[in-house]
């Protein structure tokens, strides 16, 4: 059995298992509980009442934090030449085609979000074994397959960020850096939980969110109340 760390056994000590925490208490709390010496991610995990297998009833779609995620994110802007000052312009850190096309196919994925346009996705689909499992390929629903280069990167550079429920019903998400205030985390928070609420799928019965936890990077999970949001 793995040995629990001071430090961790100090933050468990400091969530009441009874308890079902708001929102607010349960952002505030969370900023305790971090221990590392880094910026953590703040990160929701809301399992729903859906079953994934069935494609009626998959949740999927984008979100655009206000307050952003804190996160520094790489750009890929897989384009034409015509495209290029304006993926440019609006902030891409990667720009052009087939170099970048040859790059991937041997391997390099030190991107976040790799946005393109239609008339080059014969290329780009290319590059599914590599962008796929990383979940970098690009997608029409989530708006990375455009012809308005400049303001999807725009987006993504604000906060924009795309989820999907994965195979067990839960959708996992970063919210924001321990560093933001609580206030800011909540925000974010609630925009992303009432963005998946308006995307429930009209097939699935029931509960529809069964539970939700926020934790930054390494701390323990905390249990919030859906009710509170």
């Amino acid at each position: 059995m793995a040995k629990i760390s001071k430090k961790r056994k100090e933050a468990l000590a400091k969530i009441d298992k009874e308890k079902v925490y708001s929102l607010s208490e349960a952002a505030a709390l969370v900023k305790e509980l971090t221990y590392t010496k880094f910026d953590a991610s703040v990160d929701l995990d809301v399992r729903l009442g859906v079953d994934p297998r069935k494609a009626n009833q998959m949740v999927r779609g984008v979100v655009t934090l206000p307050h952003g995620t804190g996160k520094q994110t790489r750009v890929l802007v897989l384009c034409t030449p015509d495209k290029i000052e304006e993926a440019k312009e609006a902030g891409a850190d990667y720009y052009g085609l087939d170099e970048y096309v040859e790059k991937i196919k041997g391997g390099w994925t030190d991107i976040d979000v790799v946005i393109t346009m239609p008339s080059v996705m014969p290329k780009v689909g290319a590059l599914g074994k590599v962008l796929g499992p990383r979940g970098l390929m690009p997608n029409p629903k989530t708006g990375t397959v455009t012809m308005e280069i400049g303001k999807a990167v725009k987006e993504v550079k604000a906060g924009k960020i795309d989820f999907k429920v994965d195979k067990l019903g839960i959708v996992h998400a970063s919210v924001a850096r321990v560093s933001f205030d609580t206030a800011k985390i909540v925000d974010n928070a609630r925009e992303l939980i009432q963005t998946i609420i308006k995307l429930k799928p009209a097939a699935a019965k029931g509960t529809y969110i069964n539970s939700i936890y926020i934790s930054s990077t390494m701390s323990p999970g905390v249990k919030v109340d859906p009710k509170s949001i």
